[in-house]
């Protein structure tokens, strides 16, 4: 599927397209999007007619009619699918340090990380796999790249990008924010508003995850998911799907990772069902799983004080009353005692199991239908720490497409993961071969030095004994 771009000029920043034809890295001019339509789709319907009309009543070469009908439909469908993909932010990185010109890098401190454009030190190609790199640790990052504002009021938002953590990332973010169009991106930080934040997040061995947190009434709604993201050091795609119907879904390398309802799984509404505050659980409800054994006594012996006297201490020779006052004997655990007794546990005869508090309906829950749309959506930014650099950010893709979104996926990182992969074995088996034969040398002159330093040690030993015997 070619990917497409704007037919007409937008404003300055207002869409950033980084491949003139806006197709897959490295796969020629593609056509450009017409009114929302991209113009190829439209040539591929009309040639999918032109193939229906030459393909006559018997269809070509005698087939018979109805399994061309079924053909031409199933190709038809797929033109027409693609015809209603919108691509409102396409970013590839193919026309080399142009990518200055779109993308701004925040000042609202001096001592911000820099981006470079860069492969990596493995990749699956050396064009196509060129994305912005962190390249100093310790650092916060703060860059953002404007196009032109839209809705996603009544269409499905998808937000897609890859991420590379080459560096096998100990602590840092991998995630990306989108903004309305009024931020200033000169003032780009931790604290600037922003509508989705979206993307893996890394820190230790405890926070491996993917953020998905989204702005509800000025107010940050993280999910309530845990959704566990990838650290083995290779790209990543990872894809948020919003639907108008309010349900969303994570990808992660075009397989869905999770699913579910946007009010359900993120705190955005007060709940729609409440504890009838009106009712009380019945006195004679038994909720105790176990309880003391009534047949199980106290030994007599039992009661001992957790301190006693020690005895055995002596008066220092030198304590003086007046002084220190009056000695006492030193207080020391008692070997005896045992603690507070209790009971043992059995289980309660009579448990009815956790009460079932009745549900009303919450008088404060009032449905929102549009929690999932947003006005002026215009800014797609990288507001990142890192401690450790060099994670690659590319192919970042917003789209009002699943499939189109998709599509763009597997041509673009689904076409370099494997050579990529194979790089970077490639590279760790020379690395080894390379430790090998610097580890034999090693070993080898050590072995040399030795002998030499044996047989230097034989010849002294001759001399010595020669020596001795004119001596003698």
């Amino acid at each position: 599927m070619r990917l497409g771009t704007w037919q007409t000029a937008p404003p300055s920043g207002a869409l950033s397209q980084s491949d003139p034809g806006g197709g897959p890295k490295a796969r020629g001019r593609g056509p450009r999007l017409v009114g929302g339509v991209r113009a190829g789709a439209r040539c591929r319907v009309r040639a999918v007619a032109a193939m229906a009309a030459a393909a006559g009543p018997g269809g070509p070469g005698g087939r018979a009619p109805a399994v061309v009908a079924l053909r031409l439909a199933l190709l038809l469908g797929a033109a027409l699918r693609s015809a209603r993909a919108t691509v409102y932010f396409q970013e590839q990185f193919l026309d080399g340090a142009s990518w200055q010109k779109r993308w701004v890098n925040s000042e609202y401190k001096p001592d911000l990380g820099k981006f470079k454009l860069a492969a990596g030190k493995f990749y699956g190609d050396a064009v196509r796999d060129k994305g912005l790199q962190t390249s100093e640790n310790s650092k916060f990052y703060a860059i953002s790249s404007r196009f032109k504002p839209f809705s996603n009021k009544g269409k499905t938002l998808v937000i897609q990008y890859t991420v590379k953590h080459e560096q096998k990332i100990d602590c840092g973010g991998g995630y990306v924010k989108i903004f309305s169009s009024n931020l200033d991106q000169k003032n780009l930080s931790g604290d600037s508003r922003y509508y989705i934040m979206f993307g893996p997040d890394i820190c230790g061995s405890e926070t491996k995850k993917v953020h998905v947190i989204l702005n509800y009434k000025n107010k940050p709604h993280p999910i309530k998911k845990l959704i566990r993201c990838k650290v083995d050091g290779y790209t990543h795609l990872y894809t948020l799907i919003i639907r108008p119907d309010q349900t969303y879904e994570v990808k992660i390398d075009n397989e869905m990772v999770a699913s579910g309802n946007l009010e359900d799984d993120l705190d955005f509404l007060p709940p729609r069902k409440i504890n009838d505050p009106t009712v009380r659980k019945p006195t004679d409800w038994d909720d105790r799983i176990q309880i003391d054994d009534p047949n199980d006594i106290k030994p007599e012996d039992w009661d001992e004080p957790e301190y006693i006297m020690d005895t055995s201490a002596e008066q220092p020779e030198d304590w003086d009353d007046a002084v220190n006052g009056e000695w006492h004997y030193p207080m020391v655990k008692n070997p005896l005692y045992r603690g507070e007794w209790k009971p043992r546990q059995i289980d309660n005869p009579n448990y009815r199991g956790v009460w079932p508090h009745p549900q009303i309906d919450n008088p404060n829950y009032s449905p929102d239908v549009s929690i999932y749309s947003y006005e002026n959506i215009s800014i797609i930014g990288l507001d990142i720490w890192q401690v450790r650099a060099g994670t690659i950010f590319d192919n970042f893709l917003i789209t009002d497409d699943e499939v189109y979104a998709e599509d763009f996926g597997d041509e673009t990182w689904g076409e370099t993961k494997g050579p990529e992969k194979e790089m970077n074995i490639k590279q760790t088996e020379e690395e080894q071969e390379r430790e090998r034969v610097t580890e034999e040398k090693y070993f080898a002159q050590r072995f040399k030095k030795k002998l030499e330093r044996k047989k230097e040690s034989g010849n002294d030993r001759a001399v010595r004994n020669t020596i001795k015997k004119e001596e003698l």
